[in-house]
C-alpha cells in the first residue's frame, strides 16, 4: 500500500470535537488522520471515531484509531495504531482481519526488532523526535543517529517519525530515511486547528527536496 506521507493526530479539546478537527485537517489538504484521546470514555471514543471516520470517507482520507482495536473495528476505520501497553499486533490482526492497517510504536532499537520479528505491523511510528507535551510517560527523545539506525532496522516497513515536529523539520526527518511523519501540536493554535499550520506541513511534505531527489 502507498501511504500518505503526513499523518495528523487529533487531541482532546474542550471546544472542538475530534470530528471537527478531522474536517479541518482534511480541508487543509491532509489525507491521513489518527484519532487520539486520553480522556473520553469507551462509548464517547467510539462516537467520536465514527463521526471522524465519516469525515475521512468524505475526503478519501485514511482514518486510524489510536489504542483501541475494538473502536477501530466498530467505527469501520482503516486501521489502528498500537502502543506498548495496548493489545498486541498479533491479537489485533486476529480481531481486525488481513485488510485493516496496523501500526506500531517504536521508541527504541529493541522495539524495532520486535516489530520486524512479529511481521504484523504495516507501518511504524518512530520517536519521539523531541519533547512533546501531548503524550504522558513520554519515551526518551531519540537523537539523529538513533533515528537513522532504527529506520534502517525497520527495512521495508514504512516509518513515520513523530514527536514535537514542526514544518521546518520535514527535510531533516526525511533525510533519516523516514517514509513520512506525524504531528499534533503544530497543527493547533490557541486551542483550535490552525489551517495555516496544517497547510504548512502538507506543503512542506509535498514539496520536499528529499522526496523530489
Amino acid at each position: 500500500m502507498t501511504f500518505p506521507r503526513f499523518q495528523c493526530l487529533t487531541t482532546d479539546l474542550s471546544d472542538v470535537s475530534h470530528a471537527e478537527q478531522t474536517r479541518a485537517f482534511c480541508e487543509a489538504g491532509a489525507r491521513w488522520v489518527q484519532i487520539r484521546s486520553k480522556s473520553l470514555s469507551s462509548s464517547e471514543y467510539l462516537i467520536a471515531a465514527q463521526s471522524s471516520a465519516r469525515v475521512c470517507q468524505e475526503f478519501g482520507a485514511l482514518f486510524i484509531v489510536n489504542d483501541s482495536s475494538e473502536v477501530a473495528l466498530r467505527a469501520q476505520a482503516d486501521g489502528v495504531h498500537l502502543g506498548s501497553d495496548d493489545l498486541s499486533p498479533k491479537l489485533a490482526r486476529e480481531i481486525l482481519g488481513p485488510k485493516v492497517l496496523i501500526g506500531g510504536t517504536v521508541n527504541s532499537m529493541a522495539d524495532a526488532e520486535v516489530l520486524v520479528a512479529d511481521g504484523v505491523c504495516d507501518y511504524a511510528g518512530v520517536g519521539p523526535f523531541r519533547f512533546t507535551g501531548t503524550k504522558q510517560n513520554l519515551a526518551s527523545v531519540l537523537d539523529s543517529e538513533e533515528l537513522r539506525s532504527i529506520i534502517l532496522a525497520l527495512g521495508t516497513i514504512p516509518s513515520f517519525v513523530i514527536g514535537g515536529l514542526e514544518p521546518d523539520d520535514v527535510d531533516n526527518v526525511l533525510s533519516f530515511g523516514s517514509y513520512g511523519m506525524a504531528a499534533c501540536n503544530a497543527l493547533f493554535e490557541d486551542g483550535n486547528p490552525s489551517a495555516c499550520g496544517i497547510s504548512r506541513f502538507v506543503d512542506a511534505v509535498s514539496s520536499s527536496s528529499i522526496l523530489a531527489a
